[in-house]
């Protein structure tokens, strides 16, 4: 039920953070994966470790606020492995500055990374999960889909937009078996929200005193909730939002 054995997977960031924990649990389950990032010397790092553990991948570098540039990439994935089964739409940046100290320039930077990526990625792959009558969409929001952030409200903003452009394609999609679902990761320790604690450490204190679970998550807690989204056993699952997060948005 929760095979993923010559799926072929799709996962934007995926030579990092949140991106290589889920990218490593979709190879242990079995799925060809297509790790697709900017920096190169971080997705041939991705890449080497799945390999070395015995699962199938391959990087592709992509400027994902780029058409141009996603088209291309999916072009190559497709060459490379087939058509595409699984879509991890995760790519993400965050600029920490007050509302009215955000620049435009500012604004589009993240939206264009977090949430235009995301429409990019998913309209272009839609139209081959289509023709098979199957596929499995999951964007990745935050627990900034559900609160706001005085630190970070353009981030906020894009990762609201996920969670309401999720619910959207879920019922555009329905009619041809393709499932869009959304993950809200709470506190994860990665690169980018090293920076937070390191900036705002008092914040960071009382989001770790908040968290029942008693510990910031780290990436590989989300690839079970990953695989069991990219699987059949989730077929009547669509349009919902989970939250990984050790309880911390229902206290």
């Amino acid at each position: 039920m929760f095979d993923l054995k010559d799926k072929v997977s799709l996962i934007t960031g995926g030579n990092g953070g949140i991106g290589e924990g889920i990218a490593n649990g979709f190879a242990d389950f079995g799925s060809r994966v297509a790790i697709v990032g900017r920096d190169e010397a971080k997705c041939k790092k991705a890449q080497e470790k799945i390999i070395n553990n015995g699962g199938e991948a391959k990087y592709f570098l992509c400027d994902v606020a780029s058409y141009e540039s996603v088209k291309d990439c999916i072009s190559e994935v497709n060459n490379e492995f087939g058509s595409i089964d699984i879509l991890v739409n995760n790519a993400g940046t965050t600029i920490r500055k007050a509302p009215h100290d955000l620049s435009p320039a500012d604004w589009k930077a993240v939206m264009d990374t977090n949430l235009t990526s995301v429409h990019y990625f998913s309209s272009i792959i839609f139209n081959q999960m289509k023709k098979k009558k199957s596929g499995k969409i999951i964007n990745i929001g935050s627990m900034m889909s559900i609160f706001g952030a005085a630190h970070a409200p353009v981030y906020a903003a894009s990762k609201g937009g996920v969670v309401q452009y999720t619910k959207s394609c879920a019922i555009a999609w329905a009619e041809f078996n393709i499932q869009v679902n959304s993950i809200l990761p709470g506190y994860i320790t990665t690169n980018m929200t090293d920076g937070f604690r390191k900036n705002f450490p008092e914040d960071a204190k009382l989001v770790t005193s908040r968290i029942p679970a008693g510990r910031w998550g780290v990436p590989s807690d989300l690839a079970g909730t990953a695989i069991f989204l990219a699987s059949s056993a989730s077929d009547y699952v669509t349009g919902t939002f989970i939250p990984v997060d050790g309880a911390y948005s229902i206290r």
